[in-house]
């Protein structure tokens, strides 16, 4: 395939002790990692590439030592070449929670799975030898900044008027503050049904959360309850959140009222998802990755709904549905 695939085969002989059957890849995440699956001695297990000069392995290690000890299901690490970029890792499988959420039954089960793991990852602190950076002012904005960047400007060709920006810099300010008011957790940042995995035993397993930080308690779970993967009635979103509130707050989480927390979560929800569709427009353009542009109607529809639903966000959300809507329609078929 390539040199780093040669280099990969040649790591497994050495630390398996005997060449290795051929790796299958596995499906991977939207950064320049891949995965493979290979079958060993001991079982399945899975091969993680990361080329140094594009993806650090430091924070996955760090936090996957520390989650493992206490009791989150990530996968195990069993060697590591940092130096290299690989790493062989406990196989959870490949049953991921996007093709097991098939109805509203299984979605009870599944999330209030996840919802208690997500409870007691956001109580965990720091690794010792990686402390978590902060979701800070300037993250939070700049992955804003994505959306007019990457998915107005270079994918639709938008030119927006004085009035238009100004009117994001407001949108983006409200957001904000929304979030750095909010208690403080620890934050996978991709806590969704493409990084969850039913296993048989402490479902789910937990992948992809090498980009932790320590932010905003509704963050993941906006992430998880407003998936830009899958969709669900509103309703039924309110009533998953309500029970995620009263675990996280029986855990000493945060002492918010239902009505607080709702708004922080639709709040945070909007920031996330102009981040996400930002990002799938980026895909496309830089990275020629054009798999995530059907996922950006759903993601717009998401914002537009949310910030009707917020008094101060309702013209934004209107001018996303007269403005932009129109031009992202056609997405949802693409490949």
């Amino acid at each position: 395939m390539d040199q780093r695939y040669d280099a990969m085969l040649a790591w497994l002989s050495q630390r398996l002790g005997t060449a290795p059957q051929t790796p299958e890849p596995v499906a991977g995440d939207a950064s320049f990692r891949r995965y493979f699956r290979v079958q060993t001695p001991e079982g399945s297990r899975i091969v993680m590439d990361a080329p140094p000069e594009k993806e650090s392995c430091g924070a996955f290690v760090a936090l996957t030592h520390h989650w493992h000890q206490h009791g989150l299901h990530v996968p195990e690490l069993l060697a590591e070449d940092q130096a290299q970029g690989f790493l062989l890792l406990e196989d959870l499988g490949d049953r991921l929670y996007l093709d097991e959420l098939t109805s509203e039954a299984s979605a009870d089960r599944l999330y209030g799975e996840a919802l208690s793991a997500l409870v007691r990852l956001q109580g965990l602190p720091s690794p010792p030898d990686h402390p978590l950076p902060p979701y800070d002012r300037e993250r939070l904005q700049q992955e804003m900044q994505l959306f007019p960047d990457w998915l107005l400007e270079q994918k639709l060709g938008l030119k927006l008027s004085s009035q238009e920006q100004a009117m994001l810099a407001t949108t983006f300010a409200t957001l904000t503050e929304s979030a750095l008011a909010q208690p403080r957790v620890t934050v996978h940042r991709d806590y969704h049904s493409r990084n969850l995995l039913v296993t048989d035993d402490n479902s789910p397993g937990i992948i992809d959360f090498q980009d932790a930080v320590t932010g905003p308690i509704t963050y993941d779970a906006a992430s998880l309850l407003r998936d830009c993967y899958v969709a669900w009635p509103l309703e039924k979103v309110y009533q998953w959140l309500e029970t995620y509130r009263l675990e996280a707050r029986e855990a000493g989480l945060h002492q918010a009222d239902e009505a607080t927390f709702r708004q922080w979560f639709e709040l945070m929800g909007i920031q996330r998802h102009l981040k996400a569709s930002g990002i799938f427009a980026r895909l496309d353009q830089r990275d020629g990755k054009p798999r995530y542009l059907a996922d950006i109607p759903r993601t717009l529809a998401y914002i537009i709904s949310a910030a009707r639903r917020q008094p101060a966000l309702e013209h934004f959300g209107d001018w996303l549905s007269e403005r932009v809507a129109p031009a992202v329609e056609p997405m949802a078929g693409a490949k």
